[in-house]
């Protein structure tokens, strides 16, 4: 490299640095503009301002001095700027964009300062304006590089500080029964008054554990719910539980969950607690998803990648908890549960109706009713279960026998998540 292409670039170096200060607010103006991310609060936009202005000093006195690549640093600034970047969860893409846009911006004003020098051969006006782009590329080479293993350390030790606080916080409403739904919203930084599902997702011990598989599930199950940002809490290094809101009690997509969970590695497997609402609800789904899941381990069909718990109510219940069972009978019958004085007869004719297989005909035969009598009160149990006989059937007369033999013996669920208020 000769000594006069050196100096040439020096005096380009030394036409910009006059015009550092209009430069750094052009250049920022401009990151705002084209890049949603670096659209900030005033706080963190005088330190992108900051930050920006300390790269472009840098690279002048890079190109003034002769300075070699191998000394340049990460200026204090942009690395504390890349910290928050990472704190912020914006993405490590978007960041690096930046710098090479204004890696492209540096070099049109370099070319532009080159023009007003004049009475520059064309040869050594070329030789100068290569040299300035390698000079500036190594430099941006160098920057990033080290930005990388700033943004990517900061984000690890973020996470676990958030984390962290989060599952305390969430530890702290499922086990404060006493707590109100607002101070649970306090807490979560979530409103609990509407409906929620929960799920477990995790991998068996023999499956490999990499990261970020588990969080990949969890934005899978969101997404068979719709856009949003899921609640999620890292129960062990295998296991994640993940909360979802919802506006209605059946909004899941199944067919969208199981699109999703073909993008996420094999081994990950879901259980999903049933629609609850309320904070009463925020706890009883994932109770249920823990319950699914344990299920899940040792059924048949063990190769299930999703299962729910209405899938497996019966197994996982018949040895549980018999507030859960209460829970569970209310939510399935619903308002058929209820201690009505018209409800006993009701729920007899269902279950001889269920138990003649749905025919009219043959109810009315055992009950020793005419068959409109029977279609009546089908009609009117459909009404208070919220959907017709016909759906889910094994949970229905399941419920239906444990209400006529369990029921004086089991708590009154008083929860708005099932349904169905207590006597």
């Amino acid at each position: 490299m000769s000594a006069d292409v050196d100096a040439l670039v020096a005096e380009v170096a030394q036409a910009l640095d006059a015009d550092l200060p209009a430069l750094t607010d052009e250049m920022t103006t401009w990151f705002v503009e084209v890049i949603p991310e670096f659209r900030h609060d005033e706080a963190v936009r005088e330190l992108m301002v900051a930050s920006t202005s300390s790269n472009l000093v840098a690279i002048v006195d890079l190109l003034r001095h002769s300075i070699p690549v191998e000394q340049i640093s990460v200026p204090a600034a942009a690395a504390e700027y890349a910290r928050r970047f990472a704190q912020h969860s914006l993405s490590l893409e978007a960041l690096l964009r930046a710098y090479r846009l204004g890696e492209n911006r540096f070099t049109q004003w370099g070319i532009t300062a080159l023009d007003r020098i004049g009475d520059v051969p064309t040869h050594l006006a070329l030789a100068a304006v290569a040299e300035l782009s390698r000079r500036t590329n190594s430099y941006i080479d160098r920057v990033i590089e080290g930005l990388i293993d700033i943004y990517e350390t900061e984000r690890r030790l973020w996470n676990s500080r958030v984390g962290a606080a989060r599952a305390a916080r969430i530890r702290l409403v499922l086990a404060s029964e006493g707590m109100s739904e607002v101070e649970a919203h306090h807490l979560l930084g979530i409103p609990v008054s509407g409906w929620h599902t929960a799920a477990v997702a995790w991998l068996p011990a023999e499956a490999p554990g990499e990261a970020g598989t588990l969080d990949a599930a969890a934005r899978a199950i969101q997404r068979a719910f719709g856009p949003g940002t899921p609640l999620t809490l890292l129960n062990d290094a295998r296991t994640m539980w993940v909360w979802v809101q919802h506006q209605a009690p059946h909004a899941m997509d199944v067919d969208e969950l199981h699109e999703g969970m073909a993008g996420v590695a094999a081994d990950v497997r879901v259980a999903l607690g049933a629609p609850a609402r309320g904070l009463d609800g925020f706890r009883g789904s994932l109770r249920e998803a823990v319950r699914t899941q344990a299920v899940a381990g040792t059924a048949e069909n063990g190769d299930l990648r999703v299962l729910s718990f209405d899938d497996v109510a019966v197994a996982a219940l018949l040895t549980e908890k018999s507030e859960d069972l209460a829970h569970w009978i209310a939510r399935t019958l619903g308002g058929l549960a209820a201690d009505d004085p018209g409800n006993p007869q009701l729920r007899g004719t269902v279950r001889v109706f269920l138990e003649s297989g749905c025919s009219y005909t043959q109810a009315a035969a055992r009950l020793h009713l005419h068959k409109n009598t029977v279609h009546y009160r089908v009609r009117k149990a459909e009404e208070l279960i919220g959907r017709p006989l016909t759906d889910d059937r094994l949970n229905l007369e399941v419920a239906l026998m444990a209400r006529a033999l369990l029921w004086r013996r089991l708590p009154r669920p008083t929860s708005a998540a099932d349904g169905v208020p207590g006597p």
